[in-house]
């Protein structure tokens, strides 16, 4: 087990990196926002970070909360236990981008599996229908 002072750092050096990512991905965004301003077309690529990054700019003003209150951030835990996507995208960790990788991969391969066995079904009953 790691000593509370190492957990402490810890915690605070994610903070710090996830608001440094969060004010770097906020200026590319205010440039592309300055470059649709002045009539350019972003790429889809551009138009996913810029939405990215506004919603995590949305997602942060309930998190400061939790930062300017004194003794909030104890029940910070019990409140992303409650709504998972409240961090900003910038927050995460790797395992929880691991996670969601996941789960989205397992949704995938069970709606594979049901369209599989649903055009198998359609086929038993064409070659029926045919035989």
């Amino acid at each position: 087990r790691k000593p509370l002072h190492q957990k402490v750092v810890e915690e605070l050096k994610h903070y710090y990196h996830g608001f440094h990512l969060l004010w770097i991905d906020t200026k590319v965004a205010a440039r592309m926002v300055w470059r649709l301003l002045h009539g350019q077309v972003l790429t889809r690529r551009e138009r996913r970070r810029l939405l990215r990054t506004c919603a995590d700019l949305f997602r942060l003003v309930p998190f400061l909360v939790f930062i300017i209150v004194p003794f909030m951030e104890f029940l910070l835990p019990v409140f992303l236990k409650l709504f998972p996507e409240m961090l900003p995208s910038t927050f995460e960790t790797e395992s929880k981008k691991e996670e969601k990788q996941k789960k989205k991969l397992n949704a995938k391969l069970e709606l594979a599996k049901f369209l599989q066995e649903t055009i198998a079904e359609m086929a038993k009953r064409n070659k029926a229908d045919t035989g």
